[in-house]
C-alpha cells in the first residue's frame, strides 16, 4: 500500500514536470474563465462559481468529451471524492460521494429527480452521457432546495441546448473491448452508435438523440457450461444492451424561457446460470428495465421577480424473468419455482415552483412550493402504495456589507405516510477576505424518505422472508463544511484555484435491516443505525497555456459503527482512507490533436469486524485494498468536422480488490473474497463526425 501511495504522489510530481515541458508546443487559448464557469444547481440567480454561497464542482463539456465515457460513471470515476460499487448479481453498480452511499444523494436531470427503484443510484447510468452538457456537483445537504435523499448532496446532470441560429447533426461510433475480449459481430466488447440532430432559430430550437449501447459482458462462460464452471468464474460481468431517446423542444422570446423533454430507455441484462450435467438443464434470467420521463419547464422574468416551475412524470418499469433452458431439447421455458418471477412498476410525478425576488443587488428571496406522488406496485410490494408529499420551502441571500454573503433556508414538510420531519434548516455563509480569497460556511440539516420498497416490501419463498415496515421514520443528518478558495487575479490564460474543504456528516435513524421483534422469523427493516464521516480535501485546478491540470487530495473518516455496540473493546472512532486524484488536458493546435490523462488512487479501506461467539468475542482489522484508475485519450481532427479518438481504459489492469475481511461462507478465513472492481484494461475507437450550418432562420 505504502509503495502504491509513493507511487502515487510521485505521478503527480511528474505529471507537473509534464506541464511545464509542453508549453513550446501550445500556444495561449483565448480569453475564457474556464476555471470560474457559470453554475445554476441550487442558486437563486445564475451566476459565477466564485460568487456562489455553495461549493459546486463542474465538470464541462470539455472534461466529459476527453473521457471517451459510455455513461456518467466513467465520467466520475477519476474524480476527487467518488467510488462505485458493483453488484455482479443484478449486473447494477452504486455510487458513494465522500463516504456517503448512493440513497444520500440526490442526482437531478436538468433539476428534475431521476427516479430509482430502491436505494441504489441505477438511474445515473440510464441516461444518455451525449446528451449532457455539464455535470454539477454540490457537496453536503440540500435538502431545503431539493428535499428527499439530498443528505450528502446533489449531483445535476445539465443537458444540452442548441445554439441559435445553427443546424447540428452529430453522428458517432465507439468500440471498445472488455479486457481482451471484442468481436465486433458476436458482440463481444463495448459497442456505442448515437446520433444527435440540434437546431434552433432566434425563439424556436429542438433537439433529438438516440444512442445505442450494448455491452457483450467479460469472463462470461458459454451458454452450455457446468454449474461447476460458472461457479469458479467469480468476477463475471453480465451482458447488458440499452437504447436510449431523448428529444427537447423549446421557446425563448425576450425574458421567456420554456422547454418540453422526454426520456426512454430499454435495458436488458442478461445473467446465464450452470448447466447442470444430469439433465442438461440451465436456469437463465433476463432483467429488463423501461424508463418513460417526461418534464416541461417555465422560466419568466417579471420586472425584479423570476417564476420558475416545472413538472414532471417518470414512470420506471423493472422486469424479472427466469427461464428453464433445456440445451439437450432445445427448449425454454418460464420457470414456475415460487418468487422467480416479478415485475415492479414505479409512478412519480412531481411539480415544483419558486418565485425570486430581486430588491437589488444586495438582497434576494425565493419562495417555493413542492409537491409530490409515489406510486408502486409489483409482486413483491404489498398492495399499491401511495406516497403524497408537500412541501413549503423559504430562502433568502443577503449581502452584509461588502464582505459577507448569508443565505438562511428553511423547509416545511407534510408527508401522507411516514414521520417526516417537519422543518429542515440550513444556513450558508461565504466571506470574502480579498478579491483573490474567501471561506465558505455551511451548516445543515437533510433528510431522506423511506423509499417505497422500504416501507411496503413484501417477499417469501423457500428461502426468504422479507417484510417492509409502514412505522419507518426518515433518516436525518447535520452537516459542517467548511471550506477555502483561493484565486488569484491573473490573465485568462494563466489561472489558478485552490480549494481546501473540511467536513462533518452526522447520520441518525439509518434505515437498514433486523430481526422484526414481534417475529424472529421474519427480516424486516429498521431505523437501527447511525453513522458518521468527516475528512479533509485539497483541491487545485489550473490553466496554462493549452494545458488544463487538477490535482486533487482527500482523507476520508468513516465511523466504526462497532464503537457504539458497548463491546469493551478499546477501537477507533473513525476508519481513513487516503484518495488521490490527478487529471490533465492539453491541446495542440498545430497538429490538431488533444491529449487526455485521467487517474486516481484509490487508499487501502479499513474496517472492523467481529469475530468469535458468546463471551469470547473479539474485533478485527479487515481491509479492502487499494486501487489506481488510469485512463488514456488522443482526440485528432483529421477533417471538418471528422475526429478520431483513441485511448487505453483502466492501463494499470485493475479487475479486483483485495479483501481480507470474513469468506462469504462465514467462516473465519484470512481471506474473504475479492471485491469486483472492472473487467480489465480495455482499448478504445471512435469516430465523431459534426456537421454545422450557421445562420439558420
Amino acid at each position: 500500500m505504502k509503495a502504491t501511495f509513493l507511487f502515487s504522489l510521485l505521478t503527480i510530481y511528474n505529471f507537473s514536470a509534464f506541464s511545464q515541458a509542453i508549453d513550446s508546443l501550445s500556444k495561449p487559448k483565448e480569453n475564457v474563465q474556464i476555471l470560474n464557469p457559470v453554475v445554476v444547481t441550487g442558486q437563486l440567480q445564475i451566476q459565477s462559481l466564485k460568487h456562489s454561497v455553495y461549493r459546486v464542482r463542474q465538470i464541462s463539456t470539455q472534461r466529459i468529451q476527453a473521457s471517451g465515457a459510455t455513461n456518467v460513471q466513467q465520467v466520475l470515476n477519476t474524480f476527487l471524492g467518488f467510488r462505485f460499487s458493483n453488484d455482479l448479481t443484478l449486473g447494477t453498480a452504486d455510487v458513494e460521494l465522500m463516504g456517503m452511499s448512493g440513497r444520500n444523494l440526490k442526482i437531478l436531470l436538468d433539476g428534475v429527480p431521476l427516479v430509482d427503484r430502491a436505494d441504489t443510484r441505477e438511474s445515473l447510468n440510464q441516461i444518455d452521457i451525449n446528451s449532457i452538457e455539464k455535470i454539477e456537483i454540490v457537496e453536503g445537504p440540500m435538502s431545503v432546495m431539493y428535499g428527499t435523499d439530498a443528505l450528502a448532496g446533489v449531483i445535476n446532470l445539465i443537458s444540452k441546448r442548441p445554439q441559435e441560429n445553427q443546424f447540428r447533426l452529430l453522428v458517432s461510433l465507439q468500440e471498445e473491448s472488455a479486457g481482451k475480449e471484442f468481436d465486433f459481430l458476436d458482440g463481444k466488447g463495448q459497442h456505442q452508435k448515437n446520433i444527435a440532430i440540434n437546431w434552433a432559430s432566434s425563439n424556436l430550437n429542438f433537439r433529438f438523440g438516440f444512442n445505442q449501447n450494448d455491452f457483450g459482458g467479460w469472463n462470461e462462460p458459454r451458454k452450455s457450461a457446468t454449474i461447476s464452471e460458472v461457479n469458479a468464474l467469480l468476477n463475471r460481468w453480465k451482458p447488458k444492451s440499452q437504447s436510449l431517446a431523448n428529444a427537447r423542444v423549446g421557446y425563448s422570446k425576450n425574458n421567456l424561457q420554456a422547454w418540453y423533454r422526454v426520456d426512454a430507455l430499454e435495458e436488458t441484462i442478461s445473467s446465464y446460470g450452470g448447466m447442470n450435467p444430469n439433465n442438461f438443464k440451465a436456469e437463465n434470467q433476463k432483467f429488463n428495465t423501461s424508463r418513460w420521463g417526461q418534464q416541461a419547464q417555465l422560466e419568466w422574468m417579471i420586472n425584479r421577480f423570476k417564476l420558475q416551475s416545472l413538472i414532471a412524470f417518470t414512470h420506471l418499469s423493472r422486469t424479472s424473468q427466469t427461464h428453464i433452458s433445456d440445451y439437450l431439447n432445445g427448449t425454454s421455458i418460464l420457470s414456475n419455482e415460487l418468487g422467480k418471477q416479478d415485475k415492479a412498476v414505479f409512478d412519480a410525478l412531481i411539480w415544483r415552483s419558486t418565485l425570486n425576488y430581486g430588491a437589488n443587488n444586495k438582497w434576494n428571496l425565493q419562495v417555493g412550493l413542492e409537491v409530490s406522488q409515489d406510486r408502486a406496485t409489483g409482486d413483491r410490494i404489498a398492495g399499491s402504495p401511495i406516497i403524497q408529499d408537500y412541501a413549503l420551502f423559504f430562502s433568502s441571500e443577503s449581502n452584509i456589507g461588502d464582505n459577507l454573503l448569508l443565505r438562511p433556508g428553511l423547509r416545511f414538510i407534510k408527508n401522507t405516510v411516514y414521520h417526516a420531519p417537519k422543518v429542515i434548516p440550513s444556513v450558508n455563509a461565504k466571506y470574502i477576505i480579498n478579491s483573490e480569497l474567501d471561506i465558505r460556511f455551511a451548516f445543515a440539516q437533510g433528510f431522506r424518505s423511506p423509499a417505497l420498497r422500504e416501507l411496503y416490501f413484501d417477499f417469501f419463498d423457500a428461502s426468504h422472508a422479507i417484510m417492509g415496515n409502514k412505522n419507518l421514520k426518515a433518516e436525518t443528518s447535520n452537516s459542517v463544511n467548511i471550506s477555502f478558495m483561493w484565486m488569484p487575479n491573473v490573465v485568462a490564460e494563466h489561472q489558478f484555484q485552490t480549494q481546501i474543504s473540511v467536513f462533518y456528516n452526522d447520520f441518525r435513524n439509518r434505515i437498514d435491516y433486523g430481526l422484526d421483534p414481534n417475529n424472529p422469523t421474519i427480516t424486516t427493516l429498521l431505523n437501527i443505525d447511525k453513522f458518521k464521516t468527516q475528512g479533509i480535501t485539497l483541491e487545485e485546478n489550473w490553466i496554462h497555456g493549452n494545458l488544463h491540470g487538477n490535482i486533487g487530495i482527500s482523507y476520508l473518516g468513516r465511523y466504526n459503527e462497532l464503537v457504539s455496540n458497548d463491546l469493551g473493546i478499546a477501537l477507533p472512532a473513525f476508519m481513513w482512507t487516503p484518495e488521490i486524484t490527478s487529471n490533465w488536458m492539453l491541446s495542440i493546435p498545430k497538429v490538431k490533436i488533444n491529449l487526455n490523462l485521467f487517474y486516481k488512487y484509490l487508499g487501502v479501506r479499513p474496517v472492523y469486524q467481529l469475530i468469535g461467539a458468546n463471551d469470547l468475542i473479539s474485533a478485527k482489522l479487515v481491509k479492502i485494498g487499494d486501487a489506481q484508475i488510469a485512463d488514456f485519450m488522443i482526440n485528432k481532427n483529421i477533417s471538418k468536422g471528422l475526429e478520431l479518438s483513441f485511448g487505453i481504459r483502466n492501463l494499470f489492469n485493475t479487475t479486483q480488490l483485495t479483501n481480507s475481511s470474513l469468506a462469504s461462507g462465514g467462516a473465519h478465513s484470512s481471506s474473504g473474497a475479492s471485491v469486483p472492481f472492472s473487467y480489465g484494461r480495455s482499448l478504445i475507437f471512435g469516430l465523431k463526425y459534426n456537421w454545422i450550418k450557421n445562420s439558420i432562420k
